[in-house]
């Protein structure tokens, strides 16, 4: 085997330079000597084998680039930029005739020689090399970027370099910094090291005068402000599995009065990569929200005082929440990677044009997501963001929704589809002109097999729905299981949510969910709202310019004790623990929600027994609809609660949720006739008046609005209100109801009342 010349020339340089490295030493009395000493050899060879090391280089340049862009006449100074390999590579990320002036400032005259050559063989008009020292240096002007790249642990009197650029730096400036680091023996989670990497790394670089210690790193965070960071492990070249600790970090003037959203977009999440609990895969398991934010919508009553607290789920809910005024939302999520896909939603909306990110999130598919994230989104990621990312790019390749545990279901439901030659029953299922053509369309063919229920249905059913896949590709966890089990059978169950869904809920127009479920992608007019062009205009300047959405990946309880919430969604989260976990939510809840206040979630029971310890907790519990009839486009769940808290203004003044939320009631019969003026998709709401005193305002509501008119079902009102009362107020309720329904002798007897059955 022979190798190439150019190969064989590039191993000599190396050699070169490891040999000058780890044998020469340091020489000479002062710094510029001993540099000069150690550079002066190696200084031809510099820029091939530092490429091959110095990792944070490139990365940090493209989080600098991707603050800047769109600026002109920018002043850039390179403190310890040596052979300016960094405007070169800069020259690939941002166009250089954005920059006034390029100062490259070092105080190694072999090192500015090799530099000045290569300005000239580059043609570069506007860069200039100056020798000199980064403590001292002077720029014509403010600066708007100021870098230390591998320079800073070499500088002896790094204070004054740093105290030199913050002098020296723009109002909107940026300060980035990428080098090699040790860590304090008590740090930040995402730079702590061992004592053995500390003493092993700190006492191999000082042989050649770099001092890997903290103080460098910590006293730039006392004289800036930190806007990025993120660490990470890099190979030298001929160590084998020797990996060097090094970071890259973007800071800012503290104080600051200048707002440049491009620059310094407001930020939502924290830099510590958290652990993924052992029982979670090692992704996410929903691509979106699994709740149906319109229904969530009527209950909450969201306004510009509001502090909200939220599962982060799939992510869609929490930025609609956003563009509903809410002052500040906290999404939080025990898994990791719930959290990292709402970080790249939010991000990709402030940063991409409408139709990248439609590419993303709608089609889920982009053929340049691996650019458009190390260059736009990367440098406004967390640390754990990037890395989970960077692994699964390959996700917005094939599709984003066939990945995770819902893209396992989407999948299965494809390849089902492919197998049984089915794509065009689908594609003619989600495209029904009219929720009549979509019923016949359904009923006559999975709908009517599903409802036979016989031997190879149910056996088919098993593969489907057994804990295993229910939980890896439905995340549906044991608990959940056992309620369901508790009051129905699992079959049965999804039958019910999916003749439901088919009978009542448009696909084509309205039941983004489904569409996903069955496509892999969303729709132009059918689609989560933070992926309408005029909301997503909305969202793009709210989420830059204030924390008004916080991503938190912890337990629920420990976020929901950090703070006072006017508004709290448990989602199906409660489903999920144990009596003495739920305890512990329901102090929490009674302690953080502020009178008044709303706490809203669904359950896979009619009638979970924990309902009870929320209203123990100071609420009072309202239970809004059931899996009776079809409940809202998800149609998932088997209940839907509000809990109001105690203290606060009385329940029928509270707003107009009365009239937005329990207008009217209609029986399954009449559900169609309930078609909502915007989607024609069918209501089959229970009214649950709050008690006597609001009953006549809440029928006379009903009666008196076009959508319902002449749909009231009384003796569904009349019972179901019964239901809610107690004591007198039940007897009151018994006997004169009925006159206020017109239903003449017929009336409800209290039977089983302890277990809320009412009987005729």
């Amino acid at each position: 085997m022979v190798w190439p010349v150019d190969v064989v020339q590039g191993i000599s340089q190396d050699v070169h330079c490891l040999a000058s490295i780890l044998l020469r030493g340091n020489g000479g009395k002062s710094h510029k000597e001993r540099l000069d000493f150690f550079y002066a050899p190696q200084a031809h060879a510099y820029d091939r084998f530092r490429a091959n090391f110095l990792h944070g280089r490139q990365p940090m340049l493209a989080a600098c680039a991707a603050r800047l862009r769109g600026s002109q006449g920018l002043v850039w100074v390179d403190m310890g930029g040596g052979t300016a390999e960094n405007v070169d590579m800069m020259s690939h990320t941002l166009d250089l005739s954005v920059f006034q002036k390029i100062y490259v400032v070092d105080i190694c005259s072999a090192l500015c020689e090799v530099a000045r050559q290569k300005v000239k063989n580059r043609g570069w008009k506007n860069v200039e090399i100056v020798e000199a020292d980064a403590c001292t240096f002077t720029p014509e002007d403010p600066a708007t970027l100021i870098t230390f790249s591998y320079s800073l642990t070499m500088i002896p009197d790094f204070m004054a370099a740093i105290d030199n650029a913050v002098q020296h730096l723009a109002e909107d400036g940026i300060v980035g910094v990428s080098d090699f680091f040790t860590s304090a023996k008590y740090d930040l989670p995402n730079r702590q090291h061992s004592y053995i990497q500390r003493w092993f790394w700190r006492g191999l670089f000082d042989v050649d005068g770099i001092d890997l210690g903290p103080e460098r790193r910590l006293y730039l965070e006392h004289q800036l402000e930190p806007v990025y960071e993120y660490n990470a492990l890099g190979k030298i070249p001929y160590l084998p599995f020797v990996q060097a600790p090094y970071y890259q970090w973007i800071g800012r003037r503290r104080g600051h009065t200048k707002k440049n959203l491009a620059r310094f977009p407001a930020r939502a999440s924290d830099e510590f990569e958290a652990k993924r609990p052992p029982a979670f895969p090692p992704t996410f398991l929903y691509s979106l929200s699994w709740e149906d934010p319109r229904e969530d919508d009527k209950v909450l009553n969201i306004n510009k005082d509001d502090t909200v607290l939220t599962l982060t789920s799939g992510g869609c809910n929490a930025l609609d929440l956003v563009y509903q005024g809410a002052r500040q939302v906290v999404a939080v999520d025990i898994n990791p990677a719930q959290s990292y896909l709402l970080e790249l939603k939010r991000i990709a909306v402030i940063r991409l044009p409408f139709e990248d990110v439609w590419s993303m999130f709608g089609d889920g598919v982009h053929p340049k997501f691996e650019k458009l994230f190390k260059e736009e989104l990367t440098p406004f990621l967390s640390q754990g963001a990037v890395n989970f990312w960077t692994r699964k790019s390959h996700y917005f390749r094939n599709g984003l929704y066939y990945h995770g545990g819902m893209g396992r279901l989407i999948r299965a439901v494809r390849a089902l589809a492919r197998i049984t030659r089915q794509q065009h029953w689908i594609d003619n299922l989600v495209n029904a002109p009219t929720l009549e053509m979509q019923k016949e369309l359904w009923f006559a063919t999975v709908g009517k097999w599903l409802l036979r229920a016989n031997i190879v249905t149910r056996i088919s059913a098993f593969f489907v729905t057994n804990p295993i896949v229910l939980w890896f590709c439905a995340g549906v966890c044991k608990g959940q299981l056992n309620l369901i089990r508790k009051e129905d059978s699992i079959y049965n169950y999804v039958v019910r949510c999916l003749n439901s869904t088919a009978e009542c809920s448009h696909l084509r127009d309205s039941n983004y969910f489904y569409r996903c479920c069955l496509t892999g992608k969303f729709s132009r007019n059918c689609c989560p709202r933070f992926l309408e062009e005029e909301v997503f205009k909305t969202l793009k300047v709210d989420l830059a310019s204030d924390e008004r959405l916080l991503i938190r990946t912890t337990a629920f309880v420990e976020e929901l004790r950090k703070r006072m919430y006017t508004k709290v969604i448990l989602m199906d989260h409660v489903d999920w623990l144990e009596q003495g976990d739920i305890d512990i939510l329901c102090a929490a809840l009674k302690d953080q929600v502020k009178p008044g206040g709303r706490v809203i979630w669904r359950s896979a029971s009619r009638s979970p027994k924990y309902a009870k310890c929320i209203e123990k907790a100071g609420f009072d519990v309202i239970r809004i609809t059931t899996s009776d009839q079809y409940m809202d486009r998800v149609n998932m769940y088997a209940s839907f609660y509000v809990g109001i808290r105690k203290g606060g203004p009385k329940i029928e003044e509270s707003e107009d949720m009365t009239e937005k939320t329990f207008a009217a009631t209609c029986t399954k019969n009449e559900c169609e006739k309930l078609a909502h003026a915007d989607t024609g998709e069918s209501c089959g709401r229970a009214s649950i008046p709050y008690g006597p005193a609001d009953l006549h305002r809440t029928v006379e509501s009903a009666r008196n609005n076009p959508q319902f008119r002449g749909s009231l079902t009384a003796l569904e009102i009349f019972t179901t209100t019964a239901r809610h009362l107690q004591g007198e107020n039940l007897h009151n309720w018994l006997v004169n109801g009925r006159q206020l329904f017109n239903l003449g002798n017929r009336h409800p007897q209290e039977d089983q009342h302890k277990q809320g059955k009412l009987v005729f």
